[in-house]
């Protein structure tokens, strides 16, 4: 019977912690009756967690109780098996469509997510995401999440990386490069990696990735280019694309506006409580820029440039069109 208390103790501590983790005061009660121990249990298992350095605050009386205090050095996150798998799932369907905002970090958080859960709870997390379908998705390609993490992970580890690519023709090639950064622009994923073959540095679009492997060889880092890999980037995806101004009036507050425009696009400046004005540098084409300005809910007049302007007439008129043909 002690052999069976003393092996259940540390799965107990660590159930313990991650209760009082949670940023509210536990009555001992309480933690007694999610334990399924008595209230001496629970406070003899507090005193293991201060004497192991955790900062456990207990109040008295009877609302008295315990909780987490903020300390000069704060314990590891602990989860439960459904806050595991719930943070999982979120990251992998962030990393998957590259939303707007959600960088490397979240790649990175995901990669050292998965690599500590054990085989029961990866099971759940790919099944859930399996039986899931974003409402909405975004505007790039999908993107498998093991694609990003074994990609992170080996630029983490410094480690060469191996892949099939498609080149924008079509054409397929095997490259066999050393990972420095993945890159977001808000719709898609870069790896900026430096091509052994080709020996010179490389940026590849990760929905082109097929068959990422880590070879296992290590490799010493070479100093990126000048600007680092995000200005790398930027110079290698915009050489000889054309580029135009755009310049719209929107009949909304800024924040509604820039809430629902890529800021790819420029910045949005307030001209009042109800107006706003985005002007900036657009590389897309003028199809795509229409399509995003007329999803952005709110009346809107486009100042140019002439080719938008002809493009959100004729887009007007079909939808007029067909709005016609359905009465």
């Amino acid at each position: 019977m002690t052999g069976a208390t003393g092996a259940q103790t540390p799965v107990r501590l660590l159930q313990l912690l991650s209760l009082l983790q949670t940023p509210r005061e536990w009555p001992g009660g309480e933690l007694a009756d999610r334990l399924g121990v008595s209230r001496r249990t629970v406070r003899r298992d507090v005193d293991r967690l201060r004497e192991l350095g955790y900062p456990v605050q207990a109040t008295q009386g009877a609302l008295g109780g315990y909780r987490l205090v903020a300390g000069k050095a704060m314990p590891p996150l602990v989860l439960d098996d459904e806050e595991a798998v719930a943070i999982a799932v979120g990251l992998r369907a962030g990393a998957g469509h590259a939303v707007e905002g959600v960088e490397e970090a979240s790649v990175r958080a995901l990669t050292k997510l998965e690599q500590v859960l054990p085989a029961r709870l990866r099971h759940r997390v790919t099944a859930l995401q399996i039986a899931t379908m974003p409402l909405v998705s975004g505007d790039g390609a999908t993107i498998a999440p093991e694609t990003l993490t074994v990609m992170a992970s080996a630029a983490a580890g410094q480690e060469r990386l191996r892949f099939s690519y498609r080149a924008g023709d079509g054409t397929r090639s095997r490259r066999l490069t050393e990972p420095y950064r993945l890159v977001s622009t808000g719709r898609r994923w870069y790896l900026v990696a430096y091509d052994l073959d080709r020996e010179d540095w490389r940026t590849f679009r990760v929905d082109r990735v097929a068959e990422p492997f880590a070879t296992g060889a290590r490799f010493t880092p070479r100093e990126l280019p000048k600007g680092g890999a995000a200005e790398f980037l930027r110079q290698s995806v915009y050489r000889g694309i054309a580029s135009y101004d755009i310049d719209v009036t929107f009949e909304a507050p800024a924040e509604f506006v820039a809430a629902r425009m890529p800021s790819s696009l420029g910045a949005v400046e307030p001209l009042g409580e109800h107006r706003c004005r985005l002007r900036g540098t657009a590389t897309d084409s003028v199809e795509w820029v229409a399509v995003r300005l007329a999803v952005a809910d709110c009346d809107f007049t486009a100042h140019g440039p002439p080719d938008l302007l002809t493009c959100l007439r004729d887009m007007g008129s079909r939808l007029t069109a067909a709005a016609g043909a359905a009465e």
